[in-house]
Order: C-alpha cells, then sequence, then structure tokens
C-alpha cells in the first residue's frame, strides 16, 4: 500500500494550525497513570498451571489400562423372619383400622363389688 499524496490529505484550517503549531505544553497540569490491566500474581498463575494440568491428564486417560472389579452387596434384602414380622405388623394395623363395631355382641354388666347402702354405713358407725 502505498502512501496517501499531498492533495489526498485532509486540509486544516490556517488559524487552527497556527494554534497549534505554537502550544505550549507547559502549561498542562501533571497527571499521574495509573495501570488498570494488573498482571496475574503468582498463586494465580501456578493455579491455572495446575488446573491445566489436571485436565489434561483427563483428556489423556487411557481406561483400558483400568483393572476388572467385582461388587459385593452391603444391604442385603431382609430374611424370611423380619418379611414375617412385618406382615403380622401390617395385619394387626389393617385390623385396627378395619375394625366393625356393629359385629360386636351385646353384653350385660353385672355389678359384683356394689357400695354400701346408707344404712350399712351408718350400721357401721353405730358399731364402731
Amino acid at each position: 500500500m502505498s502512501s496517501p499524496l499531498l492533495k489526498d490529505l485532509p486540509k486544516v484550517a490556517l488559524d487552527l494550525k497556527s494554534e497549534l503549531e505554537g502550544f505550549n505544553h507547559g502549561c498542562m497540569k501533571k497527571a499521574a497513570t495509573a495501570e488498570k490491566n494488573v498482571l496475574p500474581s503468582a498463586e494465580d498463575v501456578a493455579a491455572e498451571k495446575t488446573q491445566q494440568t489436571l485436565i489434561a491428564g483427563i483428556e489423556t486417560f487411557d481406561p483400558t489400562s483400568l483393572k476388572h472389579t467385582t461388587t459385593q452387596e452391603k444391604n442385603p434384602l431382609p430374611d424370611k423372619d423380619a418379611i414375617q414380622q412385618e406382615k403380622g405388623k401390617q395385619q394387626l394395623i389393617s385390623g385396627i383400622e378395619n375394625f366393625d363395631p356393629a359385629k360386636l355382641k351385646h353384653a350385660e354388666t353385672l355389678e359384683k363389688n356394689p357400695l354400701p347402702t346408707k344404712e350399712a354405713i351408718d350400721a357401721e358407725k353405730i358399731a364402731a
């Protein structure tokens, strides 16, 4: 790419051109610059490197190097006795829940230890 010709460059007004040429840089205020883009610390770099090596290790893992293993069941099913006890509890609960009071027979109650009458109490008081 060739540099542009002088006639193609934009034109600047003469009064602006003279002001730019005569500008005094000494009248400008001093300003402190602050770095906004802070570089990562050594700990950040080490943590990222550790993470990258871990991911690389997972990506290059060879599953054929694994050994076959058998699983042993640690929580077996309940035995016959436990099942029978559970069935007995369930039958008892269902018998209580489904109880029909209409099937009860009427019974007469006889009082075998009646309270003493007023006369018997008075007789005891006199005898004592």
